[in-house]
């Protein structure tokens, strides 16, 4: 459908891209991957016409149709929601004017018999039926489920597009976009705004409803649910795997391996050839020899092993100052903004060590909650910071706060602390401000520059409540596994503010849920929370679509009662992948039964142990204090076999 071909490109002297050939198909959902700088996004530019390679084209057929969603774009202010997105309905508009021009043409024409009457009835025609094709009686209807599914809420629609913020923007060139249906759609970053629900819908709406697409992302979970075939731009060539990113990602493994092997022994050759040439250049009974080995050597194409960060940082956070057993307890707190209620009656303990998560769509109270703990903002009911509690906090705005007088090596050096300041150099690296970079003054790094720099200076710090608002927004897959891991490691508590399911998988282990004004807790990790919200909105489904009294069921004569016999209807097959998905959520259900029912075991035993010593007559005061503590934590392993156990029941249902 699409050609690349030959395409180079240079900037001051450095290849890009060195003579690529690639093909875009039909239904193709590809991946581009590489390294920051590689060049993905100038890829999806070349392909979207705005920018010019410096040598080689981009083949695309006359009736091809490309949508490009770019990281930032301008949207007018002058009218609502709505009225912007029916922008991307401009092509049907044009085709009913033409419609309508061309049935008064007719009216007026009294040739009835002439070729051109023929032909101008043949155009009415073929553009009527071109009409019903693009199903243009439903664009209000079309255009109300994008915006739906993106996170908007109908109130929105007649609002003024100058009254959203820039995420909520992009979500509606987003929603424009795949109202447009093009042939080929070219999303660059298209997740940084969205929350969970947003992505998940979008995920649907490209698995099902899109044609070709090409996207760059950084969300692992995401490209991995889209994508079918995975391009990687590295060293200016590309490698082309018809497989998604997980699977991607262990082929490349081997390829690497593959040519570091054929590296060294290329290596050992050159050495050898070298050694030979040095020992007899000079012996003129071995001149041809030399002469032959000399031509052999400057014949042999050199290989080159991809670049790979073979320096995986193992960052560590100082250790946690110790704090109090419970360093956020929220009793019946609420938020509201004049006649607006974000949330109330939040009610929740967040123990030491522990690692939570808030998620919700955007605007239910979220950053709000945090804000609050904080003490940024004021509140209702009572929120209490726990003793000796040292807040490091990224917010959206944490960029702001750094001084730009400062170089990016001395910002961090400042904050720095013990061992660390030794890999200050590598920290910088990992982060995208390696060599030179390191150099540069805060005043001019970009937006995305300074909030890595924020994200490194707030977590060099020693806290014991991480609070971090969205931290993966402009951090590569590397990075963000870097940055996992030393969250993993750290011994402090950590609220998590964030959409990307990747990261949180195996980094939380309960999560908040803001919606409806409320805030809900789920114990467990994000695909648990995800999948038990899947099954909530399925019987909301049910319940909102099962006929009332008064209405009758269309299919009442084909299925006649199924209802009253006791039959039900039959469960969708699940896909290959699917069925997985849902077994390894049973399994994990299912080991948090077991792992409750273990500590339930231990903890009898505990307090049968502490009773029989105290059978004995004995009057430690520790010894009651002791039995008064187990009995409270065999209570709550109780509370927690229970949820889990109604959990596994649930989700086997």
């Amino acid at each position: 459908m699409i050609s690349i071909n030959n395409l180079s490109v240079e900037f001051s002297a450095r290849s890009l891209f060195d003579n690529i050939n690639y093909v875009i198909n039909p239904r193709d959902r590809i991946a581009l991957v590489g390294k920051n700088g590689a060049g993905k996004s100038t890829m999806l530019k070349i392909i979207a016409g705005l920018q010019q390679p410096t040598a080689g084209s981009v083949s695309v057929p006359a009736d091809v149709t490309i949508g490009y969603l770019p990281q930032q774009m301008k949207l007018q202010d002058s009218v609502t929601l709505a009225e912007e997105v029916r922008k991307a309905f401009s092509h049907i508009q044009q085709l009913h004017d033409r419609l309508d021009h061309l049935n008064a043409e007719l009216a007026m024409r009294t040739d009835y018999e002439s070729d051109e009457y023929h032909k101008l009835i043949e155009q009415i025609t073929d553009l009527t039926e071109h009409i019903a094709i693009v199903g243009s009686d439903n664009c209000e209807a079309e255009m109300e489920k994008t915006l739906l599914g993106l996170g908007f809420v109908r109130s929105d629609f007649n609002r003024p597009t100058s009254e959203f913020s820039g995420g909520w923007r992009m979500r509606v060139e987003l929603a424009k976009l795949l109202l447009t249906r093009p042939d080929v759609l070219l999303l660059d970053e298209p997740t940084n705004h969205l929350d969970i629900e947003s992505i998940q819908w979008l995920e649907q709406f490209l698995g099902t409803k899109a044609k070709a697409v090409v996207l760059v992302s950084h969300d692992r979970a995401f490209i991995d649910n889209v994508t079918n075939r995975t391009i990687e731009i590295s060293l200016g060539k590309i490698y082309d795997y018809s497989v998604n990113y997980s699977k991607f990602v262990q082929l490349r493994k081997e390829r690497i391996e593959q040519q570091m092997r054929a590296y060294q022994n290329q290596q050992k050759q050159i050495a050898d050839t070298e050694e030979f040439i040095e020992r007899f250049r000079y012996k003129a009974t071995k001149a041809v020899q030399v002469q032959s080995r000399m031509k052999q050597l400057a014949k042999i194409e050199r290989i080159e092993v991809d670049e790979v960060d073979t320096a995986r940082l193992n960052l560590r956070f100082p250790p946690a100052p110790r704090s109090g057993d419970y360093p956020v307890i929220a009793d019946n707190v609420g938020k509201a903004y004049g006649d607006h209620q974000v949330f109330d009656h939040a009610t929740f303990t967040i123990k030491r060590g522990e690692k939570v998560a808030f998620v919700g769509k955007n605007g239910e109270g979220k950053s709000t909650l945090v804000k609050c703990i904080m003490g940024e903002i004021p509140y209702s009911g009572m929120l209490k910071i726990g003793h000796n509690i040292k807040i490091g906090y990224f917010a959206q705005n944490q960029a702001q706060l750094l001084d730009e007088s400062l170089t990016v090596f001395d910002t961090i050096d400042r904050v720095a602390v013990g061992d660390i300041r030794t890999k200050i150099r590598d920290i910088l690296g990992a982060f995208m401000f390696g060599g030179e970079a390191s150099d540069k003054k805060v005043k001019v790094l970009s937006g995305g520059e300074k909030t890595r720099l924020a994200m490194i200076r707030l977590l060099l710090e020693p806290v014991n409540l991480l609070i971090l608002d969205e931290p993966t927004n402009h951090l590569d897959m590397a990075t963000k596994d870097i940055l996992k891991q030393a969250i993993k490691d750290f011994d402090g508590t950590v609220i998590v503010v964030s959409h990307d399911r990747e990261f949180l998988d195996g980094l939380v282990e309960k999560v908040y849920e803001f919606g409806g004004g409320m805030v809900r807790e789920c114990l467990g990790g994000i695909y648990e929370f995800l999948e038990k919200k899947r099954i909530s909105s399925l019987h909301e489904l049910e319940l909102s679509k099962s006929p009332g009294k008064s209405e009758a069921p269309k299919n009442a004569k084909t299925e006649p009662a199924k209802a009253e016999s006791g039959q039900t209807a039959a469960k969708p097959r699940l896909s290959y992948a699917e069925q997985r998905e849902r077994e390894k959520t049973l399994r994990r259900l299912q080991k948090k039964v077991q792992e409750a029912e273990a500590e339930i075991s231990r903890l009898e035993a505990e307090i049968a142990a502490i009773e029989a010593e105290l059978a004995t007559g004995s009057t430690d005061t520790e010894l009651y204090r002791r039995h008064a503590d187990t009995t409270k934590a065999l209570e709550n392993a109780m509370s927690i076999w229970e949820l889990a156990s109604m959990d596994v029941d649930e989700f086997g249902e």
